[in-house]
């Protein structure tokens, strides 16, 4: 079981009913995703990491962890953003020239990208709070309640089954290629690696048929069936989710953030 998916299962809200944790989930992301203020996205930020780490119980270095890998992929998407192109560097904060062209960074353009940064960063932190608190099986009765497409919420289902199947398998051969020496050297990891993907995408094709043919003979219909547990309404927690949502709209609409 992957670190996110037990902490899914195992945390100081799991008590909490999981419609609850998707409502405060996407309102937020909804607002975030609308709000064009740096101060409303730092605000959901700070605010989903402490539900996270101080009502969840989530350990604050896993938590940090998580967050550095959207930040990775954030920044270099930012810098195309941030990096103006124009015929003088006049306007320019710093900017070179490469022949008739400058390249360099604008006031405006570093605000942009600050902004874009820190809006996907908090539409992260908003999802990282569904996925550390509610268990998949949880999200997928919230979605059936939802009304959405049956074919989806299957695909969603058979997906996550076959991440962890992946990963299983991707470390059983490592663990193999590994025993034989097969990283010893770069050329050998190269030769490894090719090796690894390209048997794992034969075994994923084999397990995944090996997994439709178990599925028709306990005559699947198109649905999966599963338990699901019966959790009560927190009138509590509603009021902190309608209270924290609207707090986020009105820091937005005083900051001269646009909703809608």
């Amino acid at each position: 079981m992957l670190p996110i998916d037990r902490y899914a299962y195992n945390n100081g809200l799991s008590a909490s009913h999981p419609a609850e944790k998707f409502a405060f989930s996407i309102i937020t992301l909804v607002i975030c995703l609308c709000a064009s203020d740096i101060i409303t996205s730092l605000a959901v930020i700070l605010t989903m990491a402490g539900v996270v780490v101080i009502c969840a119980g989530i350990p604050v270095g896993f938590y940090l962890k998580l967050m550095i890998i959207p930040m990775s992929f954030l920044v270099i998407g930012v810098i195309t953003v941030a990096v103006s192109v124009g015929g003088t560097g006049a306007d320019f904060l710093y900017s070179f020239t490469m022949g008739a062209y400058t390249l360099g960074v604008t006031a405006g353009s570093l605000i942009l990208a600050g902004n874009l940064f820190l809006k996907s960063l908090s539409a992260v932190s908003c999802l990282y709070f569904l996925s550390l608190t509610t268990p998949m099986v949880e999200i997928i009765m919230v979605l059936k309640r939802l009304r959405v497409p049956t074919v989806i919420i299957e695909l969603m289902s058979l997906i996550y089954r076959f991440i962890f199947v992946l990963m299983d398998t991707a470390g059983q051969m490592y663990t193999a290629q590994t025993s034989r020496l097969g990283y010893s050297t770069l050329p050998a990891g190269y030769s490894s690696i090719s090796q690894l993907v390209t048997n794992l995408f034969v075994k994923a094709y084999r397990q995944a048929d090996s997994l439709s043919v178990t599925l028709m003979s306990r005559c699947y219909e198109g649905h999966l069936s599963v338990l699901e547990q019966d959790y009560n309404v927190s009138k509590k927690n509603i009021v902190f989710i309608g209270a924290v949502d609207m707090a986020f709209i009105m820091l937005s609409l005083l900051h001269g953030g646009n909703l809608f």
